[in-house]
C-alpha cells in the first residue's frame, strides 16, 4: 500500500477510503468457530481493544481482507489478512453481574486470534 502524503489527506476524508485487498487468501475462520481473542501487549500499533484480551467468543461473519493496520503502521508492509464480526457475551467480557442475553459484536484480524 502506498504512503499517503498530507496534500491527498483532504481528498480521502472529502471521498472516503478503503483498506480492503482483493486477495485470494483462504479464510483461518469461519462463522460459529469458537475462538479467543490474544493477550499480547505490544509496545507499537495495535487495534486490539484491551478489554477482549484473553476473552472467549464466536465467529458471526467474515468481512473480508484487509490490510493489517498494525504491521501498516510501521511501514512493515500491508500483511493483508480477513476480518470479522466476533460476537462476545456480555458475561464473558464484565462477568456474572451483566445482563445474560446482552452481547458486543467486535470486528478483528486473524492475527488478534486463536482456535478454543
Amino acid at each position: 500500500m502506498p504512503t499517503i502524503t498530507p496534500e491527498q489527506i483532504p481528498d480521502l476524508v472529502r471521498k472516503g477510503a478503503s483498506c480492503r485487498v482483493d486477495a485470494a487468501l483462504e479464510p483461518l475462520f469461519k462463522t460459529g468457530d469458537k475462538i479467543r481473542a490474544l493477550n499480547i501487549n505490544p509496545a507499537t500499533h495495535t487495534r486490539l481493544p484491551r478489554y477482549i484480551r484473553g476473552k472467549e467468543g464466536v465467529i458471526d461473519r467474515d468481512h473480508g481482507v484487509f490490510v493489517f493496520p498494525d504491521t501498516q503502521a510501521e511501514m512493515k508492509g500491508a500483511k493483508p489478512q480477513h476480518v470479522y464480526s466476533v460476537r462476545f457475551t456480555a458475561q464473558e467480557l464484565w462477568g456474572a453481574d451483566a445482563p445474560q442475553k446482552d452481547s458486543l459484536y467486535i470486528d478483528l484480524f486473524e492475527d488478534y486470534m486463536e482456535k478454543t
